[in-house]
């Protein structure tokens, strides 16, 4: 029989105050919830998109996003290029909205990054109703407000990377998980198992690291036998693997002649590209586990690992301002509810975000190397066990007793860490003074309780404590309103702790966007040369790995034929491949670049191609492109 939050025993306390009712239940919202959290809503909408015509836009993705717009094989593969001749090193699902939005309003910067937006304001109103039902509409209202402000998740929600749809899929798979478990059905265990595949879909096997703290959540807290749980357990697994391979499948049993070759792989391999390319190459020192390219582990290593990754210099004040009180609301939330029964809804929901938080922080530690905007994945649930925590903390509060200090010490505490985290830059030095008076009067408001003290004043000084607690990280998600403080277009994060704060500070603030439709003065001439001197080959050009095509193909949807994809090692088209496309005059023209490793392909162009002078398009230097003529009687 399916035990219910409603259903506690005696003396157990429900996280919500006895005066409101329970969680829930749309007739029986207080007066408050609606308005706030449409506040709330509004902020991060606000925050989200702001500037949004001149959004951040990954190179390498946005390219791939405007190709992906102009044809059923490259939007469906993931084509790098109009003609799908060769896809991204990732799988498309994250970039199929982008796409979509592409194609119905055109190639807008707006329009790349919008789905981004959408998605990071469904996060936050998904995640209000998942601890609402939780632990009541306090708590959901903070997690909310606190995800809002997370300075991570505000540089990444208007950035054309994956993440963004890989947390908001997450969460809605934990809100089915959350549901199974209450209810005992099967249909939102299903369900979870659909969630987690579509995440796969974003970020591959990023999305199957929720799994085993989903399934101990269930095997611990939902109802029924042991066998039962069990074999639900593996049913919803198979869900979950089924629909995360679906693609990939897909694209194995489809023939190579009829798809693009598949970025990171040595032997076009969409297995390869996923659990190697994708996969081990990113926690072995062997970089070409299970069939990836060569080289790709060394060149994503940045430095973010090892235990204290969460909390350094530079991620720390992405996303770790409510880590403490996180940690102790996990830790309090299974210690003080040790005695309720084992379908205890309320204890399933601190081991649900506490094992998020913590298996995602030991998978972090050990791989090879992370950018701050991977963490941000471990945002909702900081948000939901800050907001469980609160929640938790008064409840044990106004019971009286030992506990009740604890509820002030979490203030204190979380303050000070602000100061720890923001200590190294002084970005926001001048909140700091801020946090300290509003977690003192929170603190000292909640200690001095006494019998004459009013409600009002209880609640007061805990709005004083959630606000000392937000309104540093607060500080650092309102500077990606600037671009000099909203991190590079390859990676964003918050404050002057990114690529973008850097360069600025060297080209005296000039901070330089990615966008659509937006070619240099450099690349408006090269395609006006190249379509002028073009006479039915297939292929406008053909470039030396995508750094040199990614301009190109965001500015003009052209057949561009991308040698050796993302990294340039990718051994895709053959030498011979390449001979017989300039033989037959389906290629022409060849842009080559000194920024990337010499290939076999490289090497016969040099020998056999001539060199165009830049002069012929209009320009004095070419840099470090040098464009090539291959046609027989060049």
């Amino acid at each position: 029989m399916a035990t219910t939050p409603a259903a506690q025993p005696t003396g157990a306390r429900p996280l919500h105050r006895p005066d409101e009712p329970p969680a829930g239940r749309p007739d029986a919202a207080p007066r408050w919830e609606r308005p706030a959290l449409a506040a709330v809503l509004v902020a991060a909408a606000v925050l989200y998109s702001w500037g949004i015509g001149h959004a951040a836009l990954h190179p390498f993705y946005g390219a791939a996003i405007r190709s992906m717009a102009e044809g059923w094989r490259a939007f469906f593969f993931g084509g790098l290029d109009a003609s799908g001749s060769i896809t991204i090193d990732k799988l498309p699902g994250a970039f199929w909205p982008g796409a979509v939005c592409v194609w119905l309003f055109g190639p807008h910067t707006w329009a790349a990054a919008l789905p981004q937006v959408v998605e990071g304001v469904l996060t936050v109103w998904l995640l209000h109703r998942i601890v609402r039902v939780w632990a009541g509409p306090l708590a959901a209202l903070i997690a909310a407000l606190a995800l809002t402000l997370t300075p991570v998740t505000a540089a990444l929600n208007r950035a054309t990377i994956p993440d963004t749809a890989l947390t908001l899929l997450l969460v809605a798979a934990a809100g089915a998980l959350q549901k199974a478990v209450r209810t005992g059905r099967l249909l939102p265990l299903i369900t979870c198992g659909v969630w987690v595949g579509l995440a796969f879909q974003a970020k591959m096997l990023q999305a199957w690291l929720v799994l085993p703290v989903f399934w101990l959540v269930y095997q611990l807290a939902a109802p029924g036998t042991p066998v039962r749980r069990a074999l639900r357990s593996l049913l919803a697994g198979a869900v979950a693997l089924v629909v995360s391979c679906s693609w990939t499948l897909l694209a194995w049993a489809t023939p190579a002649a009829d798809r693009p070759y598949l970025d990171g792989t040595t032997g076009n391999n969409p297995f390869a590209l996923v659990f190697g390319y994708n996969g081990l190459s990113r926690f072995t020192g062997d970089s070409t586990a299970f069939g990836a390219v060569a080289s790709t582990a060394a060149s994503r290593t940045t430095g973010n690992t090892g235990w204290s990754m969460l909390v350094n210099h530079t991620v720390g004040p992405q996303i770790a301002w409510l880590l403490p009180l996180a940690a102790a609301a996990a830790v309090l939330g299974v210690v003080w509810r040790a005695g309720q029964p084992r379908t205890d809804a309320l204890r399933a929901g601190f081991v649900l975000w506490g094992g998020w938080l913590v298996v995602h922080a030991l998978v972090f530690s050990v791989s090879n190397g992370n950018h701050a905007y991977y963490t941000a994945v471990i945002a909702p649930a900081l948000a939901a066990l800050a907001g469980g925590g609160f929640a938790l903390l008064r409840t044990e509060y106004e019971a009286g007793g030992r506990r009740r200090a604890v509820l002030p010490a979490a203030i204190v505490v979380t303050a000070l860490w602000a100061l720890v985290l923001d200590l190294p830059t002084g970005f926001v030095s001048w909140l700091l003074p801020v946090a300290v008076m509003l977690a003192l009067c929170g603190a000292v408001g909640l200690w001095s309780r006494g019998p004459r003290t009013s409600p009002r004043m209880v609640n007061g000084a805990l709005a004083a404590g959630v606000a000392a607690t937000l309104v540093v990280p607060a500080g650092w998600a309102l500077s990606t309103l600037d671009p000099l403080y909203a991190g590079a277009s390859t990676s964003p994060m918050a404050g002057p702790v990114g690529n973008a704060y850097a360069e600025a500070l060297h080209n005296h603030r000039t901070v330089v966007r990615v966008g659509l439709g937006r070619p240099s003065a450099r690349d408006r001439a090269l395609l006006s040369y190249l379509t002028e001197h073009r006479h039915g080959e297939q292929y406008l050009l053909a470039t030396q790995a995508a750094y040199t095509a990614e301009p190109l193909l965001r500015a003009a949807p052209e057949p561009v034929l991308v040698m050796g994809g993302f990294t340039g090692n990718t051994p895709f088209p053959a030498a011979r491949q390449l001979i017989t496309l300039v033989t037959t005059h389906r290629l022409r023209y060849v842009l080559l670049t000194s920024r990337r490793p010499a290939t076999a392909d490289t090497a016969w162009v040099k020998s056999h191609c001539a060199r165009v002078r830049p002069t012929a398009y209009g320009r004095h230097t070419d840099g470090s492109f040098k464009l090539y003529d291959c046609a027989p009687n060049s």
